[in-house]
């Protein structure tokens, strides 16, 4: 079992920047694959960053390549998202998630088997 809690969401002016962190709970955070997906009102929820937990490497949206940087502390099992150059199209609910022990890295949803409760990420223009 794999419990996720985010935090660090909140109203911003668009060029700022965000942290987002989300703290994992369970014996096997350390050998999970994260990521962040973010949904926005009335489209699908996205990809935005993921890291895979062996080596470091990351897969980004390209919309937020060079804005936002994922990484992880393993030893704080916490995850964290740096949003900088934040734009409104940015504005989303931000979710974190674990994913599924099958898969090294991964894109879609339903390759994640947990997930975090959310938090709101609103950039004013």
């Amino acid at each position: 079992q794999v419990q996720l809690v985010e935090s660090g969401g909140g109203l911003v002016q668009a060029g700022g920047s965000l942290r987002l962190s989300c703290v994992a709970s369970g014996r096997t955070f350390s050998t999970r694959t994260l990521g962040w997906f973010r949904q926005a009102p009335g489209l699908e929820r996205e990809l935005v960053a993921s890291i895979y937990y062996a080596d470091g490497r990351t897969d980004y949206a390209d919309s937020v390549k060079g804005r936002f940087a994922i990484s992880r502390d393993n030893a704080k099992n916490t995850v964290y998202l740096q949003m900088n150059n934040l734009k409104p199209e940015d504005t989303a609910i931000y979710y974190c998630a674990a994913l599924k022990p099958a898969y090294i890295i991964g894109r879609l949803t339903t390759s994640y088997d947990y997930w975090g409760q959310g938090t709101q990420v609103t950039v004013s223009s």
